[in-house]
């Protein structure tokens, strides 16, 4: 894994992407320009924690259920990022189904 071109070694690098939810994976997606892993990591944050984030707001717009929806939203969203933290800072390749294959393709 090594280091990365911002100095940090990989796995740190790759935790770091999921802290503040796809705003640092945007942040990691333009400054680290040779690692795979990192950018893996950025761009699935990108996906998950911005799909995560539309959602959110789309349901803030619906009455009661909205709110329900929301509750579980965020459950799944705190689970997601630990889940995602951990496995990232393990070195682990973990890739969620629909946004692990499309985060692998957007950064060949």
């Amino acid at each position: 894994m090594g280091k990365t071109s911002t100095g940090l070694e990989a796995n740190v690098a790759g935790l770091l992407c999921y802290v503040l939810g796809w705003i640092s994976g945007l942040v990691f997606i333009l400054i680290e320009k040779e690692n795979k892993f990192v950018r893996f990591h950025a761009m699935q944050s990108i996906i998950v924690f911005g799909a995560i984030t539309v959602a959110s707001i789309i349901f803030r717009w619906i009455p009661f259920v909205g709110s329900i929806l929301n509750l579980l939203l965020s459950f799944l969203a705190l689970v997601l990022w630990i889940v995602l933290m951990v496995k990232a800072y393990q070195g682990t390749m973990y890739k969620l189904p629909w946004a692990g294959n499309l985060a692998e393709k957007q950064t060949k």
